[in-house]
């Protein structure tokens, strides 16, 4: 007999807690209906503002964004002539540094010239300069001894002093081998 009053005790209780369980459920299932009435309402009363500020809102954004357009204009204007700028200073200098290595290539490529035709034995502008004063003044002696008047120098000797001739370079050549040949 104890055992059936335990067991109907337990009964009770457990229809008891189905019943508040079902009585939450309800009330649960109120709320998230009344929720669900109010985001409604919400995305209503929200799609009608859109309707009404719509043209504002859309004028305010075209503003907005001009005004962004311009800066971002501004901004990218300063950067681009600070780049082209710099491009050009880099240029400036390659083309320095490009100039003062051509220049002393050109200076190692004649003191080369100039030390090949020393070894060579070919005078130069200087040396064919000095042999033409000496050969004026000798046929300026050769005229007074000879009772003929002095000469003066002519453009054609001139000329040939500062520009040598072929001739001229064989000669050095030539006077070489002659000197090899007399011992």
């Amino acid at each position: 007999m104890a055992t059936l009053k335990k067991s109907a005790r337990k009964k009770t209780a457990s229809a008891s807690s189905n019943e508040n369980l079902q009585a939450q459920a309800e009330q649960l299932s109120k709320r998230l209906g009344e929720s669900a009435q109010q985001v409604w309402l919400a995305g209503v009363g929200a799609f009608g503002r859109a309707q009404a500020e719509g043209t504002k809102l859309f004028e305010t954004l075209v503003k907005e964004g001009l005004s962004l357009e311009q800066i971002t204009r501004k901004t990218a204007g300063g950067k681009a002539q600070t780049m082209r700028d710099a491009v050009e200073s880099t240029v400036g200098q390659a083309r320095e540094r490009a100039s003062d290595t051509w220049d002393r290539l050109e200076k190692v490529f004649e003191e080369r010239v100039h030390r090949a035709l020393r070894r060579l034995d070919v005078p130069s502008r200087e040396d064919l300069s000095a042999l033409i004063d000496r050969v004026d003044a000798l046929n300026a002696e050769l005229r007074k001894l000879g009772g003929v008047p002095a000469a003066k120098p002519t453009r054609a000797r001139k000329a040939a002093a500062r520009k040598p001739s072929p001739a001229a370079k064989k000669t050095p050549a030539k006077r070489a081998s002659r000197k090899k040949a007399a011992p």
